[in-house]
């Protein structure tokens, strides 16, 4: 037989990317506190954070946030003294390029790399046989990027990807923290429940009535215990408090899907106006699909949120792919999608729209 090798596997967390990307094409920008995302109107903008850097979130700015609350949030500082939030609106095409910049950067030091997001990648470092040369590539790797792209990221180090990615988030920013195998019970036993994957705040809750705060007071729980408090991803969250994943390096870094959405400034059931914008956005996903480098998709989903946040998807799949010729089909397939929603037939109410968008799903590349 042979001897079992250790996985050692590394997640690598862009630092705040959008906004420190920012500081890097606008000079000016150094050192102030930024927050990118939707415009902030002045308080009366309606879209939230993408990202904020870590002098904005030193305010309490982050992202998700919407973008209202964080233009206030602004002011108050500014009345204080203290800087004035500086905001950008997000600029997709500078942020893809540059994590397409870093994924190549880790690929020149791992066979194995799994982009999670825009600004997350999972890479197997087993080649390395111990953690010491493991993180020693790691320094290597953050070493480039701070070089080439001007920015910085944090490096988690462990025998799986539930471990890395935890332990990427310990010491950020430009942090490096490796655990080894003999470590995990130790380093999880003390955090809270939500660094878990999967754990958010509704789960947490139910967690916390019952004075469960820690990762150990968790593993209290027996497997049956969890899946009968939270179903079938019990099982899960009683492996994963114990530091287990199995799960794989899935090197896949086709493009799913090409989409847009627009929030409106006020809420509307207008169907000249809404029309109008779906059209704008439509052509645009379009426009991208025909430089994206594919051929055809097969399937289109359009999202619609109204006033109460409410959010509804409605999909369509074809038999026969639509094709970079074919934006008059896609431009009546998307208008026989949205349509239901601006009367009563998807919308019984009459509730006002707040967002409106666009996707298409399912590329395919003819050989």
């Amino acid at each position: 037989m042979r001897p079992m090798t250790t996985r050692i596997i590394a997640h690598l967390d862009m630092d705040a990317f959008f906004a420190s990307l920012e500081e890097v094409a606008t000079p000016g920008f150094k050192d102030k506190p930024i927050a990118v995302g939707a415009d902030p109107e002045e308080g009366r903008g309606r879209g939230v954070v993408s990202t904020a850097n870590y002098k904005a979130r030193a305010y309490g700015i982050h992202s998700a946030l919407p973008i209202s609350t964080a233009w206030r949030i602004s002011q108050t500082e500014k009345a204080k003294g203290n800087p004035e939030v500086i905001f950008v609106t997000t600029n997709f095409e500078m942020y893809e390029k540059a994590s397409e910049n870093v994924f190549n950067i880790i690929k020149k030091y791992s066979g194995e790399v799994e982009p999670a997001s825009i600004d997350e990648f999972y890479f197997d470092l087993s080649f390395a046989k111990t953690f010491s040369k493991a993180e020693k590539t790691c320094k290597k790797i953050k070493a480039e990027i701070r070089k080439k792209e001007k920015v910085t990221c944090s490096i988690g180090i462990g025998p799986n990807k539930l471990v890395a990615k935890i332990a990427a988030g310990i010491n950020k920013p430009d942090g490096i923290l490796a655990i080894l195998p003999k470590k995990v019970e130790s380093f999880l036993d003390p955090l809270p429940i939500r660094k878990i994957p999967g754990i958010g705040p509704k789960t947490a809750d139910i967690f916390y009535n019952g004075n469960v705060q820690t990762i150990k007071d968790l593993k209290k729980f027996s497997k049956e215990e969890l899946i009968e408090t939270l179903g079938k991803c019990g099982e899960d969250i009683y492996y994963k408090s114990r530091g287990v994943d199995d799960s794989l390096i899935v090197q896949d870094r086709e493009v799913k899907s090409i989409g847009e959405q627009i929030t409106f400034e006020q809420d509307t059931l207008q169907a000249l106006f809404l029309i109008g914008e779906f059209e704008k956005i439509r052509r645009n996903v379009f426009k991208r699909f025909r430089e994206s480098g594919f051929d055809c998709f097969k399937t289109i989903t359009i999202v619609v949120r109204f006033a109460d946040f409410e959010t509804k998807t409605s999909s369509k799949s074809f038999k026969k792919e639509i094709k970079v010729e074919d934006n008059k089909i896609f431009e009546i397939e998307t208008l026989k999608l949205i349509l239901p929603f601006l009367d009563q037939r998807s919308n019984p109410r009459g509730k006002l729209i707040r967002l409106i968008g666009v996707r298409i799903e399912n590329l395919e590349k003819v050989e």
